[in-house]
């Protein structure tokens, strides 16, 4: 029997959104929900509290870089992650797959989360100041990463720390995720890049498909929920094929990673081709994806949940989200202004501190800085997943992202933050 239980509870109609609850064993998630990143069982500057307060529901670490420090056993030790980091919510970690090929075929093509994940693409944020989007390395003939190796039982990698050796299987990702103690954790997989060709796309597939089922066959504790992993690029035929030999395993749940395609069009077929191939019983995941745009783009093709470092990563670069378009608040402008960072959101850094202030402490590089910005950013996110939510119940969803994404793009002044409706029905 699964360690989870997700329900839907309505069914768009027009689209394949969908509004539903997972249950796990630390509580329910309500879907569809973002996911907060917390890499090293900490979400940079926010404490778990302040997390509750902004409407976090469920929060995802990293089995890479817990493995490295402070190792599972500790964790094990101490009660688990849950205990470690004194989060009493469903929690998820990931197999490591992904930071091991940022280590190797990301490092060498350039390819990161929100640095060049789609190469077509312009990051909306670098106009104003926000995150360089850069042009990715072309890889060369023949290209392997200097940091990894990979073959097909599993990958041989250098830490990033201090640069010893490991050597991470299928078999040992299932350890360490168990040990951990999170309520959900993913199979371990290849991530492939967008500058990847067809043939290298479909050698990781395969690879990843033989770990799925050595996933599978290592499991060994009850009460956590064990999600496969859709692979295949953005290549038409190897995705359809990853999607139906994934969703006939039995598997918990179902996540869509690795390379999405050099643009957001590219993302959208990808999903188009997976999607109506998974179980509909089973909840979808959505890995490295957070932005607005992406969230509604996502949803309507039938996603349940998120997870994305994008809201405290852009707040660490002082990158605000508005209902009106991202500020950047180290720009000159914002050095007088006694302005909050929205008006009429209610998040904590909203109610009690200006621009200027913020401005300030980014100059003056106090930590401040980070723990407010991303206090808001959370709380804007979190609070646009609850506004979709309700509008999936209402049959308003077409109409909401229509609303959301022109006031946006556009800095709309007048509209209402999203975190101010952030209450579902």
């Amino acid at each position: 029997m699964s360690a989870i239980q997700f329900r839907v509870h309505h069914a768009a109609a027009g689209s394949s959104a969908r509004r539903g609850a997972i249950q796990t064993p630390h509580g329910a998630i309500d879907t569809p929900a973002f996911v907060t990143v917390g890499t090293q069982a900490a979400v940079k500057g926010v404490t778990p509290q302040e997390l509750h307060e902004a409407g976090a529901q469920a929060l995802l670490a990293n089995t890479y870089h817990l493995y490295l420090r402070p190792g599972p056993q500790l964790v094990a030790e101490l009660g688990g992650l849950h205990r470690f980091m004194a989060w009493d919510g469903p929690l998820m970690t990931d197999s490591g797959g992904y930071q091991v090929f940022s280590l190797g075929f990301g490092l060498e093509h350039g390819i990161g989360k929100l640095v060049g994940m789609f190469p077509d693409e312009t990051d909306p944020s670098a106009a104003s100041g926000g995150l360089r989007t850069g042009s990715p390395r072309q890889p060369r003939i023949g290209q392997r990463p200097r940091l990894t190796r990979v073959d097909d039982q599993g990958v041989t990698f250098t830490s990033h720390i201090d640069g010893s050796r490991h050597r991470l299987t299928p078999e040992l990702s299932i350890e360490i995720q168990e040990q951990l103690g999170a309520d959900i954790i993913l199979a371990f997989d290849e991530p492939t890049s967008p500058l990847h060709d067809e043939a290298y796309t479909v050698e990781a597939l395969e690879r990843t498909h033989s770990w799925a089922v050595r996933c599978l066959e290592a499991r060994s504790r009850d009460g956590q929920a064990l999600f496969g992993i859709v692979q295949g690029g953005a290549f038409r035929e190897p995705r359809k094929r990853s999607a139906d030999f994934i969703a006939a395993l039995p598997f918990d749940g179902f996540a869509i990673g690795g390379s999405l395609g050099r643009s957001k069009r590219d993302m959208e077929r990808v999903l188009e081709w997976s999607v109506p191939l998974l179980p509909a019983e089973a909840p979808r995941h959505m890995l490295g994806i957070g932005e607005p745009e992406d969230l509604f783009a996502c949803v309507a093709r039938g996603i349940d949940t998120f997870d994305c470092v994008a809201p405290t990563r852009h707040a660490r670069h002082g990158i605000v989200y508005t209902a009106g378009g991202k500020l950047n608040l180290q720009q000159p402008r914002h050095r007088d202004s006694d302005l909050p960072v929205e008006a009429g959101c209610p998040c904590y850094t909203c109610q009690h501190f200006s621009r200027a202030y913020i401005h300030h402490l980014f100059r003056a590089q106090e930590l401040l800085a980070y723990t407010l910005t991303s206090v808001h950013n959370l709380q804007a996110i979190l609070g646009l997943m609850a506004r979709i939510r309700t509008a999936i119940e209402r049959g308003e969803l077409e109409a909401l992202q229509a609303d959301v994404l022109e006031a946006y793009r556009s800095h709309r002044p007048d509209a209402l933050p999203w975190a101010a409706a952030n209450a579902d029905s």
